[in-house]
Parts: structure tokens; sequence; C-alpha cells
């Protein structure tokens, strides 16, 4: 089969009666639905100038959306450990527990699953809030029923693990993003020993298995927190699409809640 060449003409070079047209350049669309991305020595991608400009917005977008998630959630976990009226009423009806899980369940699996919806402006912003006051008030819950102390403490361990997982992911040149295999692994193990946890802590067998598995979960949901933000800056080999900043936005402040969650039951003080 034969291949066809192309070759520049300068207008002399038409036939008779012929006039040279310039090419017509390619629309937005088509000139982005065909980015080539070339590799360096190192194996890593490297992106056009626009490419990283987008992505520099798209991290923008993210953690903006991230800041104002926690200063919530700090500011509800505040309010039901230091207000003791608050704590006692939110400790003695568990129904708005479980009916803030049904929205935060509700809102997760419809930001998490329906594209459309989660790149919808406004609404993508306004199940996100939802998504967010939901959390927020089960932390807070959670929260409620340890030290206040030791509440603070956890909440400042997590800030610090956070702060350098994220700066780590930021600097290093290792690529986490190739470890998805070996998150799965763990991601099971620890889910696993979560159903064990489940059915052996109410006959008091072994009363420091809820120890490891907490530590277990930290590591677990630290790893996540440093893929996620890798995905996010979009130079390893695997990133997130820079319209999705409400799914990544989703993902990491989800992972920072978790790494709380696990250090207030590794070092979390519960109130007699």
């Amino acid at each position: 089969m034969g291949t066809a060449t192309l070759t520049n003409k300068t207008p002399g070079d038409c036939p008779s009666g012929q006039t040279s047209v310039s090419p017509v350049p390619p629309s937005y669309d088509e000139a982005t639905a065909g980015i080539i991305e070339s590799c360096g020595t190192d194996g890593e991608t490297q992106f056009s100038w626009n490419d990283q400009n987008i992505r520099r917005v798209f991290i923008r977008k993210v953690y903006t959306l991230l800041f104002i998630q926690l200063l919530v959630t700090f500011a509800i976990v505040s309010l039901f450990t230091f207000c003791e009226p608050i704590k006692y009423y939110i400790q003695r009806n568990s129904g708005w527990y479980w009916a803030s899980y049904a929205v935060f369940f509700v809102t997760y699996l419809t930001l998490s699953c329906c594209t459309a919806v989660r790149r919808r402006f406004p609404w993508n912003l306004i199940l996100l809030a939802i998504f967010t006051l939901s959390l927020s008030y089960m932390t807070g819950m959670l929260s409620s029923f340890y030290n206040t102390k030791s509440v603070m403490m956890c909440l400042g361990i997590t800030s610090a693990v956070c702060l350098l997982v994220t700066i780590f992911s930021f600097q290093t040149k290792i690529d986490v993003t190739t470890c998805r295999g070996m998150l799965f692994i763990f991601s099971m193990v620890v889910f696993i020993s979560g159903l064990a946890l489940a059915v052996v802590l109410p006959f008091q067998y072994v009363p420091w298995l809820d120890t490891i598995y907490a530590v277990l979960g930290a590591i677990l949901f630290t790893m996540f927190l440093a893929f996620d933000t890798q995905l996010v800056m979009g130079n390893k080999r695997h990133s997130i699409s820079s319209e999705e900043y409400i799914f990544a936005t989703l993902s990491i402040y989800l992972d920072i809640i978790y790494i709380f969650s696990f250090f207030l039951q590794i070092f979390g003080t519960r109130q007699d």
C-alpha cells in the first residue's frame, strides 16, 4: 500500500488557473484532542507550556476547595469538642449521625460515579458542599467522644503528616502512581482486617487488635494521599484530567479525614 507524501509548494508551482490555499488552523477541540506527550530521558512526561499552565490552574482550584473543606471540618470538630451542650446533644441523638451518613453515602456515589454531574457547574460545587458538611458532622461526632486535648493533638499530627506527605509528593522523583497494584493489595488487607475486627472485638478476644487496625489504616491512607497528590500534579506516569478538579478534591479530602480518624483511634483518649 502506497504512502501519501505532502510537499511544500510556492504559489508559482501551482497549475495555471488554480490558487494556493493556506492550511486552515485547527479548532481548539481538534488541537486538544490529539495532544501528543513526549517522554524525557528519565521516562517522565514532558508537557508543553500550555499544558503546564492548565495544570497549575487545576492544582490551584483543587487546593483552594480543599482548604475551604478543611476549614469547615476544623470549625465543626472544634464546635463539637469545646461546646459542652452541643457535645452532649449529638452524643444522645445518634439519629443525626445516621442521617448524615446517608447523605454522605449518596453524595459520594453521585460525585464518584456520575461524570456529567461532577463536571456541571454549579451542581458539582453544591454536592461537594453537602458532602463536606455531612462528613464534617460525622467526624465532629466521632471527635466528641474523645478527650479535648487528644483531639487537638491528633489534629496537629494529621496536619504535620499531610503537609510532609504533600511536600514529599511534589519534590520527589519517585513515581507513586505506578504502585496501584500494591495499594490495591494493601486495601484488601485492611478491608479483611476490618471485617475480622467487627467479628472479634465484640467478644474481646484480642483487645489490642483495634490499635493494629488503626495503624494499618493510617499507613494505607497516607500512601493514598501521596498517590492522589501525584495524580493531581500530572507530571508522573499517571495523572488525573484537569477537568476533574471536583473528583481530585474529593479524593484528597477523604484521605485526610481518614488519616485523622485513624490517628484518633491510635492516640485518642476516650472520655469516661
